[in-house]
């Protein structure tokens, strides 16, 4: 085993067990709450009791201290629907129902302004805005919708997308036949087929979202390029079927295998068409990449 493969299999470990490796885990960041971390968010105007502090409900947010606690709060909110279109977000009640000073109320809907998830104007005040109006690019959002009533919209139009953006990637990515890029997509193979040999879906997991988006960042398209973080958004939020490789197997190793051996030899045909099938024929994604619809 490489010593990269061993590095990244030990912080993997580290991270399944609450502990944290010597600055390893910053170097491959992915979603791993679990399921049962999450909580339905609760109704605006129910008088839950359990609206009483935003800590208690937010576990997995990705965000730091109350701010990003509460940014996570009120998007799952807006995004479930529990807060509909054009409802006032009056600061004030926000503080009071989650303890939280109204600099930190006031920060936290600067950000989902930022999201297009509401819209503050003078004499009016903050409102939540349209679905139309989301930046469902967002990977907030996206994980928002994945983990919400429209979870099987958002998956399907994550696969949808990542049909469209990743075969093209790897056929552009042939042309830029980088030796690092290279040895780093072919370690990310080699960390896959021992993660699998010993069970370790969270390594395995891990090599998967780098080996997709390295793949797209060095398929020198700029455009491409920002869209990377939606693709590993997808991996991060799958939870099953959006992922090529979630249940990891041989075909799965394989193709992953050809398509590196395709940027080797600058093949973009034999690159594209290997994504493609990764993306579609496995049977973890045929569950949710639908069949052409009918207009």
């Amino acid at each position: 085993m490489s010593t990269l493969a061993h590095t990244m299999m030990t912080a993997a470990r580290s991270a399944d067990s609450g502990l944290t490796g010597p600055g390893e885990l910053d170097r491959y960041p992915y979603a791993d709450a679990a399921m049962a971390d999450r909580v339905a968010a609760p109704v605006w105007d129910g008088g839950d009791t359990e609206l009483g502090r935003v800590g208690r409900r937010t576990a997995g947010s990705r965000g730091r201290g109350l701010h990003g606690q509460l940014v996570q709060q009120l998007g799952q909110m807006i995004v479930s629907g529990d807060l509909g279109a054009d409802r006032p977000l009056v600061p004030e009640e926000i503080g009071q129902r989650f303890e939280v000073s109204r600099t930190v109320v006031r920060e936290s809907l600067r950000v989902l302004e930022a999201k297009g998830l509401v819209s503050a104007r003078p004499n009016v005040g903050t409102r939540v805005r349209p679905v139309s109006d989301w930046n469902l690019l967002d990977p907030d959002i996206i994980e928002w919708r994945a983990f919400g009533p429209q979870r099987d919209d958002q998956r399907r139009e994550l696969s949808e997308l990542r049909l469209t953006i990743e075969p093209l990637a790897a056929r552009l990515a042939a042309g830029h036949g980088r030796e690092e890029v290279q040895q780093r997509l072919s370690d990310m193979v080699e960390i896959m087929g021992h993660a699998m040999a010993q069970g370790d879906a969270l390594t395995f997991s891990r090599a998967d979202n780098e080996f997709h988006g390295l793949l797209i960042q060095v398929a020198g398209n700029r455009m491409l390029e920002h869209l990377s973080g939606i693709v590993s958004a997808a991996l991060q939020v799958s939870g099953g079927p959006v992922t090529a490789c979630d249940r990891p197997n041989e075909s799965c190793l394989a193709v992953h295998a050809r398509i590196v051996d395709a940027l080797g030899t600058g093949d973009g045909t034999a690159a594209e068409t290997a994504m493609r099938q990764l993306l579609i024929v496995h049977p973890e994604v045929e569950r949710v990449v639908p069949a052409p619809r009918e207009h």
